[in-house]
């Protein structure tokens, strides 16, 4: 009895934790092979990062002689040994090792009654760079550099005096080397922290979390958990949930396939689940999108005079002096559409209620008749950019009378017009309207390519390289940029 109350109490966080756990509507995994593209960019930007070191004047004397040295400036840095790796756990490993920087510096030497002025070339080598980026998700959701941890190692730094005394004064040369090689490392880290923890997470900050689709519906990324980290991945689980801007609290509850990602061979995974297309069909419904009013020229001619033929015994009975009013049809879907994901593809089947109306001048409408209108569409998920789009192709169509089975069979000869007119009128609309996409949280100057799609039951899964449109020095300025124009507008 003990050991079964011991084994509930146990068992009960456990079920209460796993019952609690959100799925995630969208993934996104970072290969190591995405990451050595990545790494090019960080190497670059490291080096431009280097490159503005600013260190301090320096003053000393030694024996007779005293110095200042002044314009301390990095020429040069070649990290032919750099490394970009996952850190199990972690986040980011960036190693250099190695490595050399060249420098140059202004000097000013006093020897009794000698001065001298002149420029000195020096070399660091052996210089090892070692810096973890610790990543997490913050309280609004967004992927952040959270701590960093670095260290940097000059092994040695030469000089090379010029000037009227610069062989006299080359033995000096250990002297000073050592000073500035203990300045120079003291000075990587801290610039490294602060590209990291400022430059960086501002470059992160252009990942939508929280932003407008259109005027109708905005999508929520928030990041759900911490990246997993492994040697082989970055794994980011989103809520990927669309909402109604006019009501932005409602949400809905994912019951949908958790996405699963197994492939590693390409530079970027994004797999989306069903939950997120449901969400998105949701917010739409509930901002009343699926509606239309089909009436005078956006009425077939041929339509228009089939249910002029089909409903001119109802129109007689009710008032023979309707017979020459507008007909319309109102569509209206009444419940939120839903997705089918399978290996075979994706599916979206909706229905709405048909009403065939009449429109007298200057008077009400008057319905006719009311019909149930069930709908499948295909649904082919393509990828450009960073813009995620849907194509709809009408597959399957029918009507049925909400009134009586006899006027169900009355409404045969409508099934085939109505089917056209939606696909030459409303299904155009529908792929004009998604074809515009939706952005995926992938930050500014980077884009998918060489996308390929696989199906799966429950979710997609969409393979791609990655290509950076700029570099990662322009993203930023583009971010400070972009913050100063709304400072300024503001």
């Amino acid at each position: 009895m003990t050991s079964c109350l011991l084994s509930l109490l146990f068992f009960y966080p456990l079920v209460s934790i796993m019952a609690t756990a959100e799925p995630a509507g969208c993934k996104i995994r970072i290969t190591d092979k995405g990451l050595e593209m990545l790494r090019f960019e960080t190497q670059r930007f490291v080096e431009e990062e280097l490159s503005n070191i600013s260190m301090p004047e320096m003053k000393g004397s030694e024996g007779r002689f005293q110095y200042t040295i002044t314009d301390v400036k990095i020429k040069e840095l070649n990290l032919t040994h750099a490394e970009l790796s996952f850190l199990p756990d972690v986040g980011l490993l960036f190693d250099v090792q190695n490595s050399s920087i060249t420098l140059s510096f202004h000097r000013r030497i006093l020897y009794w009654f000698f001065y001298d002025t002149g420029n000195i070339n020096a070399s660091a080598e052996g210089v090892n760079i070692n810096t973890a980026l610790n990543l997490i998700r913050d309280d609004e959701g967004r992927l952040k550099i959270n701590n960093i941890t670095c260290d940097a190692k000059i092994a040695k730094m030469k000089a090379k005096f010029s000037g009227t005394l610069g062989k006299v004064y080359n033995f000096l040369s250990r002297f000073l080397t050592s000073g500035m090689r203990f300045l120079l490392n003291q000075q990587i880290c801290p610039t490294l922290n602060h590209a990291a923890l400022v430059h960086v997470n501002s470059l992160l900050e252009t990942i939508p979390v929280r932003t407008e689709v259109d005027q109708y519906i905005g999508i929520d990324y928030s990041l759900i958990s911490d990246p997993v980290v492994t040697s082989r991945s970055l794994d980011m689980n989103f809520r990927g949930m669309f909402f109604d801007l006019a009501n932005q609290n409602m949400s809905l509850v994912n019951y949908a396939v958790d996405p699963v990602i197994r492939e590693y061979d390409r530079m970027v995974y994004l797999a989306l689940s069903e939950f997120f297309f449901d969400s998105g069909m949701f917010s739409y419904y509930q901002a009343g999108i699926f509606q239309m009013h089909i009436v005078n020229e956006k009425m077939p001619k041929d339509l228009e005079v089939l249910l002029r033929t089909t409903y001119f015994g109802t129109i007689m009975m009710l008032n023979p002096a309707l017979v020459d009013a507008p007909i319309s049809l109102q569509l209206a879907v009444n419940s939120p559409p839903k997705t089918t994901i399978k290996t075979s593809g994706a599916t979206v089947v909706m229905t709405a209620i048909v009403k065939v109306m009449v429109l007298p001048p200057g008077q009400p409408p008057v319905q006719l008749s009311s019909m149930t209108m069930e709908t499948k569409f295909n649904a082919k998920v393509s990828m450009k950019g960073k813009r995620l789009a849907v194509h709809a192709d009408l597959r399957r169509f029918k009507i049925f009378s909400n009134q009586s089975a006899l006027e169900s069979l009355a409404l045969i000869p409508l099934q085939a017009p109505l089917k056209t007119m939606l696909q030459m009128s409303v299904v155009p609309l529908i792929n004009n309207w998604t074809k515009r996409g939706v952005r995926i949280p992938l930050a500014d100057g980077m884009d998918f390519i060489e996308e390929v799609v696989e199906y799966h039951n429950g979710f997609i899964v969409i393979g791609a390289n990655l290509h950076f449109s700029k570099g990662l020095r322009e993203m930023m300025e583009g971010k400070v940029q972009e913050e100063s124009e709304t400072n300024n507008t503001v």
